[in-house]
Order: C-alpha cells, then sequence, then structure tokens
C-alpha cells in the first residue's frame, strides 16, 4: 500500500489539476486491491444536498459519500460532474474517486439542527454509495445510523453487492423510518455487462442481493435500465431480464431507455466505436447533436414492448419519465414533514403513517 500525504491547505504542485486546493484534501491513496485507482480523501464540510427546485428529480435531498465510481459504466449520466473538479469524465471519472471521509460525521450534525424538517433523503443519485471503496472506506454505516436516529426516511439506489453487508443495520432501521431498497440492473448478457459496464457485479451477484434484501423483509424495486437500443431491447433480452427479476423476489420494476447527457455521450461513444462500430450511424440517428434523450417515438415503441412482458411476468412496473409531473412526491415516501415520536429505545423517529404501504422510489 502506497500513501501520499498532504498537508490541509497547503497547494501542492504535484496534485492532480483542480485538485491543488481541494478543500479539505488530506491524501490521495493508491492501494494494490485498487489497481490503477487512485483514491482522493477530503473532509466535507456539508453532507446534505439540496436539489434545485427546477430540477426533474423527485427528491429534494441527496447524500453523496463518493464522486466518481469505479463501476466505469460507459453510460454513466454523472460523468460530466467530474469536470468540475478539473478531471475528465471518460477514464478519471473510473479512477480518480475523491472520498469524503467524515461524512457520516457532518451529516450527524446537519440532521440535528432544528432546522431539518426529515425530508426523504436519497443515496445512490449521482454515484454508488455501494461501489467497490466501500468496502474499504465503510461510509455507509455511519450515514444509516445519522439518518435513522434522526427520524430521517431514506432510499438507496445501487448497484454494489455489498448492500448485503448493511441488511442487518437497514432492517433495523425500517422499523424506525421509512427505508426503500432499489438494485440497478441494466445488462443481463455477461459478456456485455463485462464491456460495457466493467466495474459492476454480474447481473446474478445482484440479482442474489435482491433475494437477500427481500428475505430480509423489503419490497425491493429493480431498475431496468438503462436499456439500450439494439443492445438489450430485444423481446428475448428483456424477457430472459424480466423473468430473472421475478425470480430473485423483485417487487417491481423501473425501466427506461438510455440517456446520453454531457461528458458520458463522448464516452459511451468511443465505447460503441471500439466495441459496435456497426451500430454507430444508427445511434448518431438517435441521440442526434447534443441530444440526450431518445425520441418519443423509440421510447413509446419500448414501452409497448415491455408493458405486456411484465404483465406475463407478473411484476408491477413504471416507465422512468411516464409521469406528468416530475416534482410530485416519491410514492411510499413522507411528502410532508412527518410527526417526531420517541421509540422505545428514546431515539426520534418519523412515525410511518402507513405502515403497510409498499414503498416505491419513483
Amino acid at each position: 500500500m502506497r500513501w501520499r500525504g498532504q498537508e490541509l491547505g497547503v497547494a501542492d504542485t504535484a496534485a492532480l489539476p483542480g485538485l491543488e486546493h481541494l478543500d479539505g484534501l488530506v491524501q490521495s491513496v493508491t492501494t494494490p486491491e485498487f489497481s490503477g485507482v487512485t483514491f482522493h480523501e477530503v473532509m466535507a464540510k456539508s453532507a446534505l444536498n439540496h436539489v434545485p427546485g427546477g430540477s426533474s428529480m423527485p427528491f429534494d435531498w441527496t447524500v453523496n459519500p463518493y464522486r466518481g465510481c469505479s463501476h466505469a459504466c460507459s453510460y454513466c449520466f454523472a460523468r460530466g460532474t467530474h469536470e468540475y473538479l478539473d478531471l475528465d469524465a471518460g477514464r478519471d471519472f473510473d479512477t480518480q474517486v475523491v472520498v469524503k471521509v467524515n461524512v457520516a460525521e457532518v451529516l450527524r450534525r446537519e440532521l440535528a439542527r432544528g432546522n431539518w424538517h426529515h425530508d426523504p433523503v436519497m443515496l445512490g443519485t449521482n454515484t454508488d454509495p455501494y461501489q467497490r471503496a466501500e468496502g474499504r472506506y465503510r461510509l455507509m454505516p455511519g450515514i444509516v445510523s445519522a439518518l435513522a436516529d434522526s427520524g430521517t426516511p431514506f432510499s438507496i439506489l445501487t448497484k454494489g453487492t455489498m448492500l448485503r453487508r448493511d441488511l442487518p443495520m437497514l432492517a433495523e432501521a425500517s422499523r424506525e423510518v421509512r427505508v426503500t431498497l432499489a438494485m440497478s440492473i441494466a445488462v443481463f448478457d455477461d459478456h456485455l455487462q463485462k464491456a460495457v459496464e466493467p466495474g459492476t457485479p454480474t447481473a446474478a451477484a445482484r440479482l442474489d442481493t435482491v433475494r437477500a434484501a427481500t428475505d430480509a423483509g423489503f419490497d425491493v424495486t429493480v431498475f431496468l435500465m438503462p436499456i439500450l437500443p439494439h443492445l438489450t431491447d430485444s423481446i428475448a433480452a428483456l424477457d430472459d431480464a424480466l423473468r430473472r427479476i421475478k425470480e430473485a423476489g423483485a417487487a417491481r420494476v423501473v425501466y427506461g431507455a438510455l440517456h446520453l447527457r454531457p461528458g458520458a455521450k463522448a464516452w459511451f461513444m468511443s465505447w460503441l466505436e471500439r466495441d459496435h462500430p456497426e451500430l454507430v450511424s444508427s445511434y448518431l440517428g438517435l441521440y442526434p447533436g447534443v441530444s440526450a434523450y431518445a425520441p418519443k417515438g423509440y421510447r413509446s415503441w419500448l414501452a409497448k414492448r415491455v408493458q405486456p412482458l411484465l404483465r406475463a411476468h407478473g411484476l408491477s412496473g413504471t416507465v422512468e419519465d411516464d409521469r406528468p409531473d416530475r416534482r410530485m412526491p416519491v410514492p411510499g415516501l413522507a411528502a410532508s414533514p412527518p410527526p417526531i415520536v420517541v421509540t422505545s429505545r428514546g431515539r426520534v423517529a418519523a412515525r410511518r403513517t402507513t405502515p403497510d404501504a409498499p414503498a416505491m422510489l419513483f
């Protein structure tokens, strides 16, 4: 293991561009267990991120313990955020991971403020909280504890099988606050999965995690997205995916077509040119110029293909963009400040008004 210490508040001329004056930078770390990946450990000043009012996201608060992600999904919409650090949205996003080592302590202080209204908090909206780095840094147990102790409901969206480590803690937290879990599985073909998202666990391993979470008492949502045109949108591929999702015990599915936002678009297209050059012209037609979204015609065609398969497998399903008001409250989570009670263990918690209602992310 090799450590490169850096003093707080002192510019390091040898640091990566954009990190010379990164507030709270403690040290940058490389280790043989994570070949090719550098972790930049920082002391965060804040943990809760408020989602701008104009955003289409159906939640108001997020927590992101990491920036960058070793899952290395070529289509990841968050790639562009790495450019704020003067790092690139391609290889740097996969290999230069910022770790907020004190995020749990900062979050606990923020949740204790008198003006915190116990609004639902979402984890996994930017980069995955259960990416491989979590095995090293173990930030999520502290985050889960802080949220549960404060009476704040929360949701987790992940591709990481490390979620299984925290299932006992999450089950305990769910007795105090509403906790919803979702697993993202876009690609069920092992060869394609290793090519397009090489740092992720296999679909089989993620489905095993869905089963484990279901057995722990959670109604798990599977995000079957992004669906990749001409690669994962055939009837055979969708039918196989939904069959396996059902067998894993998932309660519902959210599906949607590929988005190619700035930062992700160039990186994904470079992958497509290498691995599937025969599809480049088709993708340029679907996502012309700066367009980030598949055309409405394709999305409608996809919905007509998926919906009968959902019914055939007895799954509840929602297309990602079928809600007329993208800022509507997240179903299954409190839309307004919940009543506060003291639990049997003396902790403040938000009482669930409909304890048996299914908890959904979208």
